[in-house]
């Protein structure tokens, strides 16, 4: 049991200690996460955003290593709750590595709801929910989203496909993922970046160099 609780103790600073290190900003990546974001909506209004996260092959067999405490080959969410936890809890003094706005103003979370993690056919995926603090209209202009590591320790990338869905939305909404280092931008997004960047300032369309989603919906 003591050896078992070390294990538990020296899991509980993995994911927190990745994060902490302080990384120059030429330094590469040292962990990858691929993500579907969902949009979510309640009674007309953008209420918060559904995550999906899987981790890389090299964090996902050091996080587990010793997780698998009845050697049945499984992790089952008892086992996973341990590793959740320390996730969450490191992932909110990096506000969950996700920003949104409205124009140039920053948003704010409420604290995330709904998390769980889940180990299928050797991926570990994160799934949480992160409500807004307040609601925003779905008709509001300049609303994006927008998942990265500012420190670039973790490299976010979207799925190759579905990586930005909507969830009960309006008739007439739609999610563009604007890439602003894409050597050929899709036209539909390039002009709706353009179009953003004219009336609310290059800010409301990207975060650095990181990819945004931009969410629009027709007015009522």
């Amino acid at each position: 049991m003591l050896e078992i609780s070390k294990t538990y103790r020296h899991l509980a600073l993995i994911f927190i200690s990745m994060l902490a290190i302080v990384i120059p900003a030429s330094a590469h990546p040292h962990m990858w996460v691929t993500y579907v974001l969902t949009v979510d909506y309640d009674k007309g209004a953008v209420s918060g955003v559904d995550h999906a996260w899987t981790f890389d092959d090299s964090y996902t067999s050091m996080a587990l290593e010793g997780l698998d405490t009845n050697n049945d080959g499984k992790y089952d969410q008892h086992e996973l709750a341990e590793l959740l936890k320390v996730n969450m809890d490191g992932l909110k003094e990096f506000n969950y590595f996700t920003l949104a706005k409205l124009g140039e103003d920053q948003l704010e979370f409420s604290p995330p709801t709904d998390a769980r993690l889940e180990y299928t056919n050797g991926v570990l995926r994160l799934y949480f929910h992160l409500p807004l603090g307040k609601p925003v209209p779905a008709d509001s202009e300049g609303l994006t989203f927008a998942v990265f590591d500012s420190s670039y320790f973790i490299d976010f990338q979207p799925e190759k496909t579905d990586a930005i869905k909507l969830a009960a939305a309006p008739e007439g909404c739609s999610a563009t993922l604007i890439d602003p280092d894409a050597e050929k931008l899709d036209e539909q997004a390039k002009k709706l970046g353009d179009a953003m960047a004219q009336q609310f300032g290059a800010g409301s369309i990207g975060y650095g160099s990181y990819k945004t989603v931009a969410v629009t919906c027709k007015k009522s």
